[in-house]
């Protein structure tokens, strides 16, 4: 009888998986506001209003120039949009930000006022990693943020293994390696074997602004700034943490299993 009503109660719910990517992407929380966009062409001469308040450094203005924010330090906590005086600092509410080329986190120049996404990987990787990927996840000293909105991935909402992604407990049944926070000294040797231990092709998803550039943390000595300091790194996905669509839509971006641009 017990399973009789379990069948009964999962037939009443009905499919709990989002469309997404066949329909329509979920909408942001109201507080998230998205990527942010640099119109540098706006700064005011004078103006140097938004650079003391950015708590990570990631923006810079130097010798008069125009403003240049790193969304790969940024912690998106919005301080630079509200004190900017010309709006050159905006929230655009585009949860896609995943770059292949940490330099494309850089904005302000012409040209770069907005995230250059992801393009997809080459076709050999592609024929490798397309259909069945196998990450194995590694908390290099991270808060469990960017932890937590990558486990919700597994959920039945997302479902991420619908794609043939999974994480995998052993980097020696990997294809790469998914990586979260700053990477700290006590951490840089168990990436390293991690790392050595995954199986040629690999790759290396960096997630998180503490897994890109250190994130609040940057500068401190017992850490070491980001992934990349000790392994190659193929994918950026920023945030802190990035929600779940971002990074998902980061790794189908790559995996070129999206139709949108």
């Amino acid at each position: 009888m017990f399973v009789i009503d379990t069948i009964a109660h999962r037939l009443k719910r009905g499919c709990q998986t989002m469309a997404y990517p066949d329909g329509p992407a979920p909408a942001l929380p109201d507080r998230h506001g998205g990527a942010l966009k640099v119109e540098a062409a706006k700064c005011a001469d004078d103006c140097n209003a938004c650079v003391p308040v950015c708590p990570t450094q990631a923006i810079t203005r130097p010798g008069g120039k125009p403003v240049a924010l790193d969304l790969g330090r940024c912690i998106f906590c919005a301080a630079c949009v509200e004190v900017c005086p010309t709006q050159a600092i905006t929230q655009t509410g585009d949860h896609r930000m995943a770059v292949r080329c940490r330099e494309d986190l850089v904005l302000g120049e012409p040209g770069k006022e907005q995230v250059r996404l992801a393009v997809a990987l080459d076709a050999k990787l592609r024929k490798l990693f397309g259909r069945s990927l196998r990450l194995r996840q590694v908390s290099a000293g991270g808060c469990a943020a960017c932890e937590a909105d990558t486990n919700v991935l597994g959920t039945i909402g997302w479902d991420l293994g619908r794609f043939g992604i999974q994480f995998v407990a052993s980097p020696r049944h990997a294809d790469g390696l998914l990586i979260t926070g700053p990477v700290t000294k006590n951490m840089e040797l168990a990436l390293q074997k991690t790392y050595a231990a995954v199986p040629s092709p690999k790759i290396v998803i960096a997630v998180g602004a503490c897994a890109i550039a250190g994130g609040p943390f940057i500068g401190h000595p017992q850490i070491l700034n980001g992934a990349a300091s000790v392994v190659p790194v193929d994918l950026f996905i920023p945030g802190c943490p990035p929600h779940p669509l971002t990074i998902l839509d980061g790794l189908l971006r790559w995996l070129d299993r999206l139709e949108t641009p």
